[in-house]
């Protein structure tokens, strides 16, 4: 496991969070047992009723007398039927409700989590725990926990119908438990660490896909496709390895269980046969006492089966309550609060990795209002630097203050609510157009999309499509173009009234002609407001107040348009030279 890995939980952990989700549904829990356990308990009649009509049928009995036990029985099956049903329901609506919760824990943790943290984990990591480890939580609340809940209820209350019959019968089935119990726990012993390492490689799997799918154009560009396929086959290759040693696992873990049934069904027969030849019992207790043991291999080998189960659900479990458990960034109650809008970053440095530097000694002064581009080569450090001046990522050395309040200071949410960052790759989220821009200001009217649309020069756009801005976009939606998805995302800029925008090449993805109406649109988005621009086309600096020139993670130069082309043999003169001659 890498050390970036979301963390996972402790046992101790995981069980204080169950604990915690069952509070509020201790009444439904009981009462849900409690149905189980009657429809269980009045399933057990069966057998001795069989073993009634046996006895009958051996003494010579009418067909007269074999009536009342033969209704006797459809009645049972029936309450038992409806007993069962009514209680397997009750315990799945528990697990649901439950998963719920622990679902909306997850997700509003990781939407508070900083955005840091989540890319040095990997979206592999955090969607495989979204995704596969809800999955088989969910699987195991409504199939695995009820049925675990009546098999053991049923071996209890059958153990319990034995004694009744003849403590010798109790006695010969126990001669299963030792092979059981330590098949129990020679499987316990493998399993925990096999399934957990298992959940880690399916995620490493993920983000190994994620990585090479999302990627292809620059993959076959590269003409780096034999190695990504190399890179994915070593992932699943690990991942399937892992599964088969499961599977030989669990193969094992049944053929001992066999063995176990072999063996007390044995010794329930002999004692049967040594107790009738004797008188003790007659030949209907020991038959009963035979369905009784056989009626156990079933809830028994269901509760030892779901063991493995219920060790893939705990680990995915151990997944979720490992984020849910996250600590969020503490808020002072008396938090200092910007003064204005200026940004200053002071001999800044950063490095994504101990002794490896993208950025060192940078300093950065933007004042109130001040439109600054960050121009160079690509890892030069200019995301980067965008990053931590949003607050994604926490500088090394240095300090970086918005408004005269050191960044890190500022609580989470305020430090949302005055920077907003668009980058080149904007999401649309599936629904109504109207809603996916609301996410910026629920509360904006339709007329004031209609004018933050406008402002964008989407609004044409936006009311030509088949419902307006009722129109569903998105995954299995109508699918906006890329500087369509940009223009939605510069009009959120303007809905949400940031102090300070960053744009990390939020144009770079567009053809020249989406690049010149986004340029225009992110000159209205940005009016009035700080501003600091990743500039991926050099046309995004000429309109700046200032640029600043960064190369190999330092500030190279800094200057106006006309101030940094004077400087004739300066970097960024180099730059615009062969940038205008590509145009």
């Amino acid at each position: 496991m890498t050390p970036h890995v979301l963390p996972i939980a402790s046992p101790a952990q995981t069980t204080a969070a169950v604990r915690h989700l069952l509070r509020g549904r201790r009444a439904l829990a009981v009462g849900s047992l409690g149905v189980l356990a009657a429809g269980t308990a009045i399933g057990l009649l069966t057998p001795p009723l069989l073993g009634h009509i046996v006895d009958l049928v051996t003494d010579g009995g009418t067909v007269g007398a074999l009536t009342v036990p033969a209704v006797l029985l459809i009645a049972i099956a029936l309450t038992q039927a409806v007993a069962t049903a009514i209680g397997i329901g009750m315990i799945a609506r528990l697990g649901e409700g439950m998963l719920a919760d622990l679902r909306e824990q997850f997700v509003d943790r990781a939407l508070h989590l900083p955005l840091g943290r989540l890319e040095q984990a990997g979206s592999g990591d955090l969607t495989s725990r979204v995704t596969n480890d809800v999955t088989a939580i969910a699987e195991a609340v409504r199939g695995a926990l009820p049925e675990l809940a009546r098999s053991v209820l049923v071996i209890g209350l059958t153990l319990v119908g034995l004694a009744v019959l003849d403590y010798r019968f109790l006695l010969a089935a126990l001669l299963a438990v030792p092979i059981q119990w330590h098949t129990v726990r020679w499987y316990l012993r493998r399993s925990p660490a096999l399934y957990a390492a298992h959940r880690v490689a399916v995620g490493a799997q993920q983000q190994q896909l994620l990585e090479s799918i999302g990627g292809a154009p620059t993959v076959r560009a590269l003409r780096l496709d034999e190695r990504h396929l190399a890179q994915v086959t070593d992932r699943s290759r690990g991942a399937v390895d892992l599964a088969l040693r499961a599977v030989r696992l669990i193969t094992r873990f049944y053929g001992r269980l066999n063995l176990a049934e072999f063996v007390g069904l044995s010794a329930v027969l002999v004692v049967g046969f040594v107790l009738t030849d004797a008188g003790a019992v007659t030949i209907g207790t020991t038959a009963a006492a035979t369905l009784y043991f056989h009626n156990l291999f079933g809830p028994i080998n269901s509760a030892l089966r779901l063991v493995d189960d219920a060790q893939v659900a705990t680990a995915s479990l151990a997944r979720l309550v490992g984020v849910t458990q996250l600590d969020t960034p503490a808020t002072a109650p008396d938090h200092p609060t910007p003064v204005d809008t200026s940004v200053k970053a002071v001999d800044v440095e950063y490095a994504y990795l101990p002794g490896q530097r993208v950025l060192s000694g940078v300093t950065l002064d933007i004042a109130p209002g001040q439109r600054v581009a960050l121009v160079g080569a690509s890892g030069a450090g200019k995301t980067t630097l965008a990053q931590l001046v949003a607050g994604v990522h926490r500088p090394t050395a240095g300090t970086i203050m918005l408004g005269g309040v050191d960044l890190g200071e500022l609580p989470p949410e305020q430090r949302r609510r005055t920077v907003a960052v668009v980058t080149q790759e904007v999401h649309v989220f599936a629904g109504p157009l109207a809603d996916d821009l609301r996410l910026a200001r629920p509360d904006a009217t339709d007329e004031q999309l209609r004018t933050a649309l406008a402002e964008v020069e989407a609004l044409d756009w936006a009311l030509a499509l088949p419902d307006g801005l009722d129109t569903v976009v998105g995954d299995g939606g109508h699918q906006l173009s890329v500087t369509q998805a940009q223009q939605l995302a510069l009009a959120r800029v303007i809905l949400a009234d940031p102090r300070v925008v960053i744009l990390d090449e939020a144009t770079a993805d567009a053809g020249s002609a989406g690049a010149r109406v986004l340029e225009r649109a992110a000159e209205r988005a940005l009016r009035g407001r700080t501003a600091l621009v990743v500039a991926h086309r050099l046309t995004q600096a000429v309109t700046a107040d200032r640029i600043v020139v960064l190369e190999a993670g330092r500030v190279l130069d800094s200057g106006t348009h006309e101030e940094l082309i004077a400087r004739e043999s300066g970097h960024y003169a180099m730059l615009w030279q062969a940038w205008s001659q590509q145009r």
